[in-house]
């Protein structure tokens, strides 16, 4: 009986020993032409075999990557794609950074930041302001739903400030009930709510006047 600890071993054991050996024989072809017909028909059953590959971006990439680690780094084998280096491979990921939210101003997210650069780089004028109303607003809900009580405006007003080293100053502005956006969103909606009472009321009226000659042809 034959081990596997005795076998040739296994450089991705989840593509099993088949695949391992057939990328062996592959390496013993003499000509080129050969190998590379073989290297074509080991990458298709490689694909058959792991099938959730194909969900990943560039598996076919990633196929002839995995097939050039079987093979140990030594594969003479035309690749549409550059074989990696085991360097390469063996090269730790960088460190990730962390988000620069954090602390107390970690509810208010990526998007408040990324809208806040967005308002930096905008020219003054109406849609800049507009903006930064926007964001203002923003932080404030966001402020609300992670701490579960009311913050007055001053603070959104400060923190704006600090998130965006002292570029986006709100402290013209009163209070946000006294923004355009606040006022433009209010107004929108008291027009939408005094059109369906209106139209409520014409039903009602109508109504009315349909029971009444109703009864008079009676």
């Amino acid at each position: 009986m034959e081990y596997n600890t005795q076998k040739t071993q296994l450089h991705m054991p989840e593509y099993g020993r088949i695949i391992q050996q057939l990328v062996e024989r592959c390496k013993e072809l003499s000509s080129k032409e050969e190998k590379n017909e073989m290297a074509m028909a080991i990458i298709d059953f490689m694909g058959q075999r792991n099938p959730q590959l194909r969900d990943e971006e560039n598996y076919k990439h990633k196929l002839w990557d995995h097939l050039f680690i079987l093979a140990n780094y030594d594969l003479d084998v035309d690749s549409p794609y550059p074989f990696p280096t085991k360097e390469e491979l063996a090269e730790k990921p960088k460190k990730m950074e962390y988000p620069k939210l954090q602390g107390d101003f970690k509810f208010y997210g990526k998007s408040i930041l990324q809208l806040i650069e967005k308002a930096i780089e905008l020219e003054n004028g109406d849609e800049k302001e507009a903006l930064i109303e926007v964001i203002a607003n923003n932080m404030k809900k966001s402020y609300n739903v992670y701490n579960k009580e009311h913050v007055t405006d001053d603070v959104i007003f400060r923190h704006l400030k600090e998130l965006s080293e002292n570029r986006l100053d709100l402290t013209g502005i009163e209070s946000l009930e006294k923004s355009k956006i606040y006022y433009t969103t209010n107004n929108r909606n008291n027009n939408k709510n005094s059109s369906n009472n209106n139209n409520k009321n014409q039903n009602q009226t109508n109504k009315r006047r349909h029971n009444n000659n109703h009864k008079n042809r009676k």
